[in-house]
């Protein structure tokens, strides 16, 4: 067990090191003596859990959607939008989602498979969409698939655009109001009268969803 303990902790590090690394470097220019430097473990440690800096990449972009689950919603469209402003806020909060992003919007970054994060939203998207559709809350020409390819879509964009400018500094006015304009051409005037899309959105989702991974919470849950 302390075995199995060390080796969890170990592959953390290592994925930590590489986050910040790529976050700092982007993929191409990052190298892995500069992981090796910033984790402070051996080259064989390092190649135990991952087999080369592609195999890095793809456990950093793996990860920004692992930790924090969006908690469960009786309306389906304001799961849709907590499960978006709860990125943007850890965008804001969390060098390790940071780091996946940058490596998913990077273009340069030549033999490395940047479609796993796109395509994991898309299908929450798609299915919590589908959810809403049966239960009535979306306007009947929807297509839940257009829909959750065109919010990605338009997150991805809103995220550029914020680093760019401000380092996501403004992110979670700018999805805020990405919400406020894509939502009614999708949602049923009720339940869109009805949805929290307010900047400190994110924040509270994510309180709430930490709360609920807490040994209290969980036990108060159950």
């Amino acid at each position: 067990m302390a075995e199995q303990l060390r080796a969890i902790r170990t592959r953390q590090t290592i994925l930590t090191a590489a986050a910040r690394i790529f976050e700092e470097y982007g993929y191409q220019a990052a190298t892995i003596s500069q992981i090796l430097t910033a984790a402070g473990v051996t080259k064989g440690a390092l190649y135990f859990h991952f087999q080369s800096k592609e195999d890095l990449a793809q456990g950093v972009l793996a990860e920004q959607d692992q930790l924090i689950i969006a908690p469960l919603r009786a309306s389906k469209v304001q799961e849709v939008v907590d499960v978006v402003m709860l990125h943007a806020h850890r965008l804001q909060t969390d060098p390790m989602v940071r780091a996946g992003v940058r490596l998913s919007m990077d273009q340069s970054a030549r033999n490395l498979d940047r479609s796993g994060p796109f395509l994991r939203w898309a299908e929450v998207g798609l299915s919590l969409l589908e959810q809403a559709q049966a239960q009535g809350e979306l306007l009947p020409h929807i297509s839940p698939s257009e829909t959750a390819d065109v919010i990605v879509g338009s997150f991805a964009g809103i995220q550029s655009m914020s680093q760019a400018v401000c380092e996501y500094r403004d992110l979670v006015k700018r999805v805020s109001a990405l919400m406020r304009h894509v939502l009614p051409s999708a949602v049923v005037p009720s339940v869109l009268a009805s949805l929290d899309l307010s900047e400190g959105r994110g924040a509270a989702v994510y309180a709430e969803a930490s709360q609920a991974r807490s040994p209290a919470g969980a036990q108060a849950a159950s």
